[in-house]
């Protein structure tokens, strides 16, 4: 399959899968998104893309799925994503972060609720802990250090019974939806080592990319 020509949920998939990291959306690497490399028909559709896609390949375990590239969504391969965690936690659990000090005050109420409720809708995470203002912030931090990932979107439904708009995520710990276990392996390596393995796996596909601006990107 040539990565440019995503027309289907399984062509995503395979592609995930083979480059390992996948941005949902055009960044400062040309060429490194779906966005560009997906049939405009599928692209544009009211009836079943990506806007399904994401969500269905979390909920059944395919990959990983959250903002974890500058901020913005993209996947992950199931084999990759501990290399990323690893690099991202930079050697911290959270409550080692928490302790050295590093977790502002809106992240640490947002990480203790989701631990005693996970799975849990964002909108009901934003109300249940008590702060609108700030949170998408805390919520893209935590993301981008990988303690939150999606689990699958919740969609509003009108009189009907009809789903519509934009779909809240469903959150939860990568922990939690995989097992403790997950991540266990790639945490005996060094931060440094896992940086180089995410390299080797993506260079063959961005062969035009700078190193320096990947080394910068997945660290974060």
């Amino acid at each position: 399959m040539g990565w440019w020509t995503v027309s289907h949920i399984g062509d995503l998939e395979e592609l995930v899968n083979q480059i390992g990291i996948l941005p949902f959306f055009r960044n400062r690497i040309p060429g490194w998104s779906l966005e560009e490399h997906i049939r405009p028909d599928v692209w544009f559709t009211s009836a079943d893309g990506p806007w399904e896609w994401k969500g269905r390949l979390a909920k059944d375990k395919r990959n990983v799925y959250g903002r974890f590239i500058a901020g913005k969504n993209a996947w992950v391969s199931l084999d990759c994503f501990p290399d990323l965690a690893n690099l991202r936690r930079d050697g911290y659990d959270f409550e080692g972060r928490c302790e050295d000090g590093l977790v502002p005050y809106r992240e640490k109420l947002l990480m203790a609720w989701l631990e005693e409720h996970a799975p849990a809708v964002s909108k009901v995470a934003r109300r249940e802990c008590g702060f609108s203002k700030g949170f998408d912030t805390a919520l893209t931090h935590l993301q981008m250090q990988t303690f939150i990932i999606n689990q699958d979107f919740v969609y509003d439904l009108d009189r009907y019974g009809h789903a519509y708009g934009w779909g809240n995520a469903l959150l939860t710990t990568p922990e939690k939806w995989f097992g403790a276990e997950y991540l266990d392996e790639a945490f005996r390596r060094k931060p440094e080592e896992s940086l180089e393995r995410l390299l080797e796996r993506l260079q063959p596909w961005l062969s035009w990319a700078d190193p320096g601006d990947l080394r910068r990107i997945l660290r974060g």
